[in-house]
């Protein structure tokens, strides 16, 4: 069945890095754009990031451009979020999703999320 699982998040200083993993199974991974997008304590859900199935095309929210990059390896079926110059209120669970063809029908799938704190 389709699968997604993150991993990589953690706790980091304002100004910090991580990078965000997520390896994907159970559906034919190049043939779909994947998202990133997070939830905020009290903050609506957020797309973060959106990448094509190839790769060649990526956009951001406006909150993170120039500091966040998407990126995936279709031989690893794996998408990765790099977050640079970290900011508290990018504290959040980071989850990655597609919406999967299966059959006639279009079905959303998510993993269950990484956390990201972001704090001094």
């Amino acid at each position: 069945q389709v699968q997604f699982v993150e991993s990589g998040g953690g706790l980091v200083q304002p100004g910090g890095s991580l990078r965000l993993s997520c390896a994907a199974s159970g559906f034919t991974f190049s043939g779909y754009p994947i998202n990133w997008y997070r939830q905020g304590p009290g903050k609506e859900r957020e797309l973060v990031a959106i990448i094509s199935n190839t790769g060649y095309s990526t956009n951001y929210a406006d909150s993170v451009k120039g500091r966040f990059a998407i990126s995936r390896d279709n031989a690893k079926n794996t998408v990765y979020l790099q977050m640079n110059s970290l900011k508290p209120e990018d504290t959040g669970v980071y989850y990655c999703s597609a919406v999967i063809l299966e059959g006639t029908e279009w079905n959303p799938y998510r993993g269950q999320g990484t956390q990201v704190t972001v704090s001094s």
